[in-house]
Order: structure tokens, then C-alpha cells, then sequence
């Protein structure tokens, strides 16, 4: 029981790493995003673009470490959706380090000269991260922290039930409204952009909830999960 505090404890630490990592990786992309052929013919700020790759490095190592960190406990009760928690965290990690690789792609642009069509090279850079990001924490997400954990956390009683409903119902939110996104190809309408806005906030009030819920009072003591017999 105490290790599974514990690892309740460093889950929810986690969880909220990555909120501190994600967010100002991409208030430090803005400018770059916003206008990658420019970005490459001025000045440029390098060290802050450097710094948001760091950053997403950083989630990549959370986003990981909150499912190595729960898999012992949620196997308990179902092995193979703690293995497929594991699975999409992973698959979500690939797409934010491809954009990661495509934002230091930009920078290199920015340093050394790659001819007539770097402007070219430097805005499919940009448009390959926006896509990462929609099929990463805008899609996969939805499946893995909403559908799957929200599953596994409502049937083991490791967190109130009532809240684990914002896993159940803002996982398939997300994955609704990235997939309408992504039909929408390179130009979606910003009614549909506010839209997904909107409707991807049960999801992120559910994974703020697992954050700090866990690292302040860590799982449900009663959760006979815990005691190593899966509720029924």
C-alpha cells in the first residue's frame, strides 16, 4: 500500500510536469509558427526556440513516466489496457518529437543558408509540427489519457468516480473534434478551431484533476485495487 502511494504520489507530479512543459514550449513557438519564412530571414531568437524543444524533450520524459509509473497498479486489474495506457503515451511521444525535430530543423535553416527554396523547407517544418500536434496530444490523447485511463480509473476506484466521467467523456471529445480538424486540412475555420477549444476542456480539467488530486492525496485508500484484488 505505501508503494503504491508512492507511485500515486509521482504520478500526479508527473501529470503536472506536463502542463509546466507543454504550455510554454508553445507560447516559445508562437513566433516561429506563426511566420516560419520570416523566422528565418531575420534576426531570430534561437536560444528560445531551443528552449521550447527542451521543454517538449521534458514531456516526453513525464508523458512516459506517468504510465511506466502506473502500470504495476492498473495491471491489477486489467493487463491489457495498462499495456495499451503505455502504448498511446508512447505513439503520442513519437509525434511530439518529430515536431520537436522539425523545430530545430527551422533553426538550422535560420543559421545556415540552404538556398532559394529554404522558405519552402522552413514552412512544411512548421506545418509538420501543427500536424504533430494534432495527431499527438490533439488526437492519440484522447484515446490513451481520456478513453483508457479513464476507463481504468473509473472501474478501480483509484480516484472518485464521478470525476473520472471527464476522462470517459472528454477522450472521446478529443479525438471527435481532431478528426474533424484534420478533414479540414490546412485551413480550418476558426469557428471550428474554437470549437475544438472548447470542447477538448473536460479533458484537460480531467488530466489537471489526476495531477494534483495524486500528488496531494494520492490514490483512493478504499480502491480494493490497492489491496491486490481487482474490484469485480
Amino acid at each position: 500500500m505505501a508503494l503504491d502511494q508512492r507511485r500515486a504520489r509521482i504520478f500526479g507530479a508527473l501529470y503536472l510536469l506536463t502542463f509546466v512543459t507543454s504550455i510554454p514550449a508553445l507560447l516559445l513557438y508562437e513566433t516561429v509558427l506563426r511566420n516560419p519564412v520570416s523566422y528565418i530571414a531575420g534576426a531570430g531568437h534561437d536560444k528560445q526556440v531551443l528552449f521550447g524543444a527542451l521543454l517538449e524533450l521534458l514531456l516526453i520524459v513525464a508523458n512516459i513516466g506517468t504510465a511506466v509509473v502506473i502500470f504495476p497498479i492498473v495491471r491489477r486489474l486489467n493487463e491489457e489496457l495498462a499495456l495499451g495506457y503505455v502504448t498511446a503515451r508512447v505513439f503520442e511521444c513519437v509525434f511530439i518529437l518529430v515536431g520537436v525535430v522539425a523545430m530545430i530543423g527551422i533553426i538550422t535553416l535560420h543559421q545556415q543558408a540552404a538556398g532559394s527554396a529554404e522558405g519552402t523547407v522552413a514552412y512544411t517544418l512548421a506545418a509538420i509540427k501543427d500536424w504533430t500536434f494534432l495527431l499527438g496530444p490533439g488526437w492519440i490523447v484522447g484515446w490513451g489519457n481520456g478513453l483508457i485511463l479513464g476507463y481504468l480509473m473509473y472501474k478501480s476506484e483509484l480516484v472518485p468516480r464521478r470525476v473520472a466521467w471527464l476522462g470517459l467523456i472528454g477522450g472521446p471529445l478529443v479525438i471527435v473534434t481532431g478528426t474533424a480538424v484534420m478533414f479540414a486540412g490546412n485551413n480550418p475555420s476558426h469557428s471550428l478551431r474554437s470549437l475544438q477549444g472548447a470542447l477538448t476542456a473536460p479533458e484537460i480539467a480531467w488530466e489537471l484533476f489526476l495531477g494534483v488530486y495524486c500528488l496531494i492525496w494520492g490514490f483512493r485508500s478504499e480502491a480494493p485495487i490497492l489491496s491486490g484484488g481487482a474490484p469485480a
